[in-house]
């Protein structure tokens, strides 16, 4: 099957199984991941990873970042900056220290149980802006700390990461890109361009795209901040969805907000998205995976575990209450793309083989397939207890 008829068949896939699950009052972002495992390598073999799919599926979930921070309010943000901060923490020690154990109980090596902490330490929230959009809870104030402590937690873990290859590529036998000082110094100077893009870049950007006699003018100025701040960030050495995040926060500063918003949306929710949630269904595969039943259902359980209480915890300690906590911790779970990113990291730099990433791999698409059910909950427990 060609690439056009992989779309079209995930784009189909998607609307039916996304409404099949909002039918029956669950998370449609749960029927999209679906498709990729239904129809890929994993089952029916009608869909299969490719350079285009992963292309398309990065800008996905750029675009969907990108709306997260067009819907953001700042003030909010701003507010909830001290919780969002100790969420990151503590949601990144605490996998960190409970996977070495792990590890090491499951005879890995040093190295290796490290590594995993890593892995697992790193938070996805493209999946559970998703669901907070989904259900209307974004705005909220437990949102706004989920969003907060996921870009936070994404620059820890680069960092940690960078520090950790930096130590180990000399005896995998590999030169890390960057040393660690030049890493964290492009991570200051692109916090520096974050601000800068705040008053003065995306105001300008969009007063001048509005001037330009070209259809959606206002549309094109926001997507070419929208992938230059997300490529910037990448050439930083952290996360593209992070530019893209705090590229939608500033544009939500400007006038042009309410004008770009709808058709964003759409182009988005239209092509992008639905192949990134399929594209990471299509990661799985089963073989061999009876073999290390066991560490797989224990690795998954610390997973979850080790970022949900993490999340109460620190949120206990910054003023939350307990069920608030839950939703901050429930928003924590999902692993996703940039999880699996540190993994293909550690493979690329031989820290770990290919039957170690088959694992890792189905853990975290687990993880992020389970996360929005916990998160569905965690909305039901917060209404019960208020």
């Amino acid at each position: 099957m060609t690439e056009l008829g992989m779309i079209a068949i995930i784009l189909i896939a998607s609307m039916v199984m996304g409404s099949l699950f909002k039918r029956f009052s669950l998370p449609a972002v749960v029927g999209q991941l679906l498709v990729g495992i239904l129809l890929g390598p994993s089952l029916l073999h009608l869909l299969k990873p490719s350079h285009t799919l992963e292309f398309l599926s990065e800008i996905g979930v750029i675009f969907l970042m990108f709306i997260a921070g067009l819907e953001s309010d700042v003030d909010l943000l701003k507010r909830y900056m001290k919780p969002s901060v100790m969420v990151a923490i503590l949601g990144v020690l605490l996998p960190i220290i409970v996977f070495f154990g792990a590890g090491k109980v499951f005879h890995y090596t040093n190295t290796q149980a490290i590594f995993f902490g890593i892995v697992y330490a790193a938070t996805s929230v493209s999946i559970t802006v998703e669901v907070l959009q989904e259900f209307k809870k974004l705005k909220s104030k437990e949102g706004a700390t989920i969003l907060g402590a996921a870009v936070v937690d994404d620059v820890l873990a680069v960092v940690v990461l960078s520090l950790f290859i930096t130590v180990v590529s000399s005896s995998t036998g590999n030169a890390a890109e960057k040393p660690l000082y030049v890493t964290m110094l492009l991570q200051l100077v692109y916090i520096v361009l974050i601000l800068a893009v705040f008053h003065y870049i995306a105001p300008f950007v969009m007063r001048i795209s509005k001037k330009l006699p070209v259809f959606a003018n206002t549309t094109i100025g926001a997507v070419i901040l929208c992938l230059g701040m997300a490529e910037l960030a990448e050439v930083c050495g952290l996360s593209d969805v992070i530019g893209a995040f705090f590229a939608g926060v500033a544009i939500s500063n400007t006038k042009s907000k309410h004008e770009i918003e709808h058709p964003i949306s759409v182009i988005g929710y239209a092509f992008f998205i639905p192949i990134f949630f399929a594209s990471i269904g299509l990661k799985m595969d089963f073989t061999g995976m009876s073999k290390v039943l066991l560490i797989l259902v224990i690795f998954t359980i610390l997973a979850i575990a080790t970022k949900l209480f993490g999340g109460m915890i620190a949120s206990k300690w910054s003023g939350f209450s307990w069920g608030s906590g839950y939703m901050i911790g429930a928003g924590m779970v999902s692993r996703g793309e940039m999880a699996l990113i540190v993994a293909q990291i550690g493979f690329d730099y031989k820290i770990i083989h290919s039957g170690i990433y088959s694992q890792l791999v189905v853990v975290i698409v687990v993880t992020t397939l389970i996360a929005p059910f916990i998160l569905k909950h965690s909305f039901s427990y917060l209404e019960e207890v208020r």
